[in-house]
């Protein structure tokens, strides 16, 4: 009797099934979570494919290179941001002075941009330190369920401070800078300067004072 002999067939393509769209949001989602645990240089297209389970030429139809990856893998992080700063703005009292609900806005955005470094560092540094040139601006990306951006959000807060009668008109123009240099070193003395490591127990307090100091010295 003659013995039958089993072909193999070769494999189907990884993850063949995906859907127009689908494939980009893949993508996407890798390169989020390589920034996630390694920040900005962390995200490679090549990896990101990999992780997606398709061939590195399907990512090219998306991302025509790494930079483009990284790009909107920035505007996750910009908007995962301001999620985490409109979460500390929603959790203000509403029961105060209007001068008091603005001076706590302006300390919440502040806090919320604190807390996202510490929680989430990876995506802090991938969103405001990738060290690779992008082609557009950090202020043009996506923001969070309000549609507005980190720096839309502190720029509304203080516009809140102003319309309060907390911060005089002529002192408005540049705020902006001057409290993000300030909330932002210190996020960079805690995640890479001699505060790294630090308990919360430690940096907490520092983080009320440097609020509270940048909301009345405005």
């Amino acid at each position: 009797m003659e013995k039958k002999i089993a072909l193999s067939r070769p494999a189907p393509p990884a993850r063949g099934t995906y859907r127009h769209g689908d494939l980009r949001r893949a993508l996407l989602e890798a390169g989020v979570e390589l920034a996630r645990h390694g920040g900005p240089e962390a995200v490679v297209l090549r990896e990101a494919t990999r992780r997606a389970g398709v061939v590195p030429n399907a990512a090219y139809r998306h991302f025509a290179s790494r930079e483009a990856l990284l790009l909107a893998v920035r505007a996750a992080a910009l908007s995962a941001a301001a999620t985490a700063m409109e979460a500390e703005l929603a959790a203000v009292p509403r029961d105060g002075s209007l001068v008091e609900i603005a001076r706590a806005s302006v300390r919440a955005i502040g806090a919320g941009y604190l807390r996202f470094a510490q929680e989430q560092t990876g995506l802090f540094r991938t969103a405001f330190g990738a060290p690779v040139k992008l082609s557009n601006p950090p202020d043009a990306a996506k923001g969070g369920a309000s549609g507005l951006n980190p720096f839309e959000l502190l720029g509304a807060a203080l516009d809140q401070l102003v319309a309060a009668g907390a911060l005089p008109p002529e002192r408005r123009p540049g705020a902006e800078f001057l409290a993000w240099s300030a909330v932002h070193g210190l996020a960079l003395l805690i995640i890479d300067g001699p505060l790294r490591g630090a308990p919360r127990e430690q940096t907490d307090p520092l983080t009320r004072q440097l609020l509270a100091m940048v909301e009345r010295g405005l």
